[in-house]
């Protein structure tokens, strides 16, 4: 690094840069080397963070945002990242006003009217119905806005990509606190498919750093279908290969139980 990515990330003067880089050697003189070729500098053999625990899911969440093709000097703070690039997903649209819309209602706790496209069969056409939102949720592809919907009295979820209009804002009878679903935590218990080799099954554990063989991921009850679509869940009983389902739920009846209450 040198001073001008200093002042290009954070915004400060030249001579605060400098400053900045004098006070870090005073307070690690180990930690830093200046090439004079290069005019930057460079983190010695030994070096040892001072201020920050090295995090290997934050380097490869700034990566993961290169590859988006967003700024990473605006973004993140990779100087000189690696070549990187990430499996395509189709872009889902969301109009922007219908989104300001939306997150206005959040806002101020209030309800709207979506015209919304579902792929319930008993509505094959758009229709305009009320609903009250109060939070967003992603399955990785797609976001959705959790709302409470006053055509079938209850919390649903709603594609955002699907809202093709909103209109009429107005008071909401309903809080959020209502949305149980939303509000409470199953703890999913994980563990290597047993139908995997000794070594396997190790690394797996090792890959999702397992502790005796298995480990538990709170998600929000209302985001159990979504989980169990984006492990595979659902299917790592029936297919063949257990390579393709690594992972296998083991308290599976009471996940089921809860998975049915989220979904009914």
């Amino acid at each position: 690094m040198n001073r001008s990515d200093i002042t290009r990330f954070f915004g400060v003067s030249v001579p605060q840069a400098s400053k900045d880089l004098t006070q870090y050697q005073e307070l690690a003189p180990d930690n830093v080397r200046y090439d004079r070729s290069e005019k930057r500098y460079f983190a010695a053999r030994g070096f040892a963070p001072v201020f920050l625990k090295p995090d290997a899911e934050s380097y490869l969440a700034q990566l993961d945002k290169v590859a988006t093709a967003l700024e990473a000097g605006a973004h993140g703070w990779l100087t000189d990242p690696p070549s990187v690039d990430t499996m395509p997903v189709p872009h889902r649209r969301v109009d922007v006003e219908t989104l300001r819309a939306v997150l206005a209602a959040i806002r101020d706790k209030a309800s709207l009217e979506i015209f919304y496209q579902s792929m319930n069969m008993q509505r094959p056409d758009p229709v305009w119905r009320r609903i009250s939102p109060h939070a967003f949720g992603s399955d990785g592809f797609r976001w959705h806005v959790r709302a409470y919907c006053h055509i079938e009295d209850k919390f649903k979820d709603f594609l955002l990509s699907r809202i093709m209009d909103a209109r009429d804002a107005a008071e909401s009878h309903v809080g959020a606190n209502a949305d149980t679903l939303w509000s409470t935590y199953f703890n999913v218990v994980l563990a290597p498919n047993p139908k995997l080799g000794e070594n396997q099954r190790r690394v797996i554990a090792q890959d999702y750093a397992m502790s005796d063989g298995e480990i538990s991921i709170p998600v929000r009850q209302a985001l159990l279908y979504y989980f169990r679509k984006r492990l595979r869940l659902d299917v790592a009983e029936v297919l063949d290969d257990p390579h393709e389902t690594p992972v296998v739920v083991t308290n599976r009846a009471e996940f089921e139980r809860a998975l049915a209450k989220a979904t009914s």
